[in-house]
């Protein structure tokens, strides 16, 4: 079988030939990643592209602006450095009065730290608001050079946020959680709002591409800890299920993301009706093993939900050769039969330069993963 197939097969939960290798957000066969153009990730990326199966991950040009709307709101940016950072400060002209929003890019870090975020207070949300919503467009034209350049080595993958992903990050995430369980009618609210954008947005890109995968992200800003499994219920089940339906009448799967502690909201997860789920993370920072994952859902008996993951980025990052191998083993051992698993990092590297010590490792996992994911 070919990556494509390979990849396919698991997320119908069937047995491909072996069990399919993601390499997660170092995507291999898109050249406009990072990674793909940074000269230390150099060697990591080519067994990349020479030994597992790529999820592509691309999105359609947009013309977003804010909060999921085009509307061409007012705003003002100033950038300067500190120390080994470039700080970005911006400010937004809505409607009912100014928001600002603080990032921070570290060099050699490959991510942006948000240090402060557009709402600190109730009164700021609905500044948020108050910018009026105007449909996103969405320009495929990149689509030709993404396929021409994965051909059969994988498949596609759009991300898109959910509703709750979108309320709970105009927020700092204590400040957010507090807004959810003591304003919950405010949050509720807001939620609603951003579900009628999503859908909208949603549909407005499907009408222009459709992709052979979606990953849906926002839901573990409600597992616990953070929030109680009836507030996950109530801010993820319906308006997620509503995105999942969406997708599947044109013809499109779905991966559902959620880290953290999933294990009393895994029937709510597949009462979505998602394809697949990522990235699993094992005990301790999940709170359900991979073999309880692969009951629950069912992949070997109702076959229900493809499972990616559980091999934690701090293993491979940190973690001897042995130790890497003897863990790919045991994922291999509780989740490949019958099929729907697909093993991969729960995180990537972020760093540049890339140690030797992860590169090492990474391509010890993929050869552990060819050598024990047999059929």
């Amino acid at each position: 079988m070919n990556s494509r197939q390979r990849l396919l097969a698991a997320l119908d939960c069937q047995a491909p030939d072996r069990v399919p290798i993601s390499t997660y957000e170092l995507v291999g066969y898109n050249s406009q990643a990072f990674e793909n153009n940074d000269p230390s990730y150099a060697t990591l990326m080519q067994a990349i592209r020479e030994k597992t199966d790529c999820l592509a991950m691309w999105n359609p040009a947009s013309n977003e602006r804010f909060l999921g709307s085009a509307y061409p709101v007012d705003s003002d940016a100033q950038t300067w450095r500190e120390a080994d950072a470039t700080i970005t400060h911006r400010t937004l002209h809505t409607p009912k009065g100014d928001l600002s929003q603080t990032i921070k890019y570290i060099d050699h870090l490959n991510t942006p730290w948000q240090i402060e975020h557009w709402c600190k207070s109730l009164e700021d949300v609905d500044r948020a608001l108050s910018v009026p919503y105007q449909p996103v467009d969405y320009d495929a034209t990149d689509f030709a050079r993404i396929t021409q350049e994965l051909g059969d080595h994988g498949i596609v993958m759009a991300s898109l946020g959910d509703p709750l992903l979108m309320a709970a990050e105009l927020m700092e995430f204590g400040e957010f959680t507090i807004w959810a369980a003591t304003e919950t009618a405010h949050f509720a609210s807001t939620v609603c709002q951003m579900h009628e954008r999503c859908m909208e947005n949603l549909r407005r890109m499907l009408a222009v591409n459709v992709v052979e995968l979606y990953r849906i992200c926002g839901p573990e800003y409600a597992t616990p800890p953070y929030l109680p499994p009836a507030l996950f219920e109530r801010f993820v089940v319906p308006y997620v299920a509503e995105m999942v339906d969406l997708i599947h009448s044109k013809g499109a799967r779905v991966r559902l993301h959620c880290h953290g502690k999933i294990g009393r909201v895994l029937d709510m997860i597949m009462a979505t009706g998602a394809d697949s789920l990522d990235p699993c993370e094992p005990p301790p920072d999940g709170d359900i093993t991979l073999a309880e994952v692969k009951h629950r859902v069912g992949s070997q008996t109702g076959k229900r939900m493809c499972v990616f993951g559980n091999l934690e980025l701090k293993l491979l990052e940190h973690g001897s050769e042995d130790e890497v191998t003897e863990t790919v083993k045991a994922c291999m051992d509780v989740a490949k039969a019958g099929g729907g698993y697909v093993i991969m990092p729960t995180a990537a590297p972020i760093n540049s330069p890339l140690s030797r010590k992860t590169e090492r490792n990474y391509i010890r996992f993929i050869d552990a993963a060819l050598e024990y994911g047999r059929y």
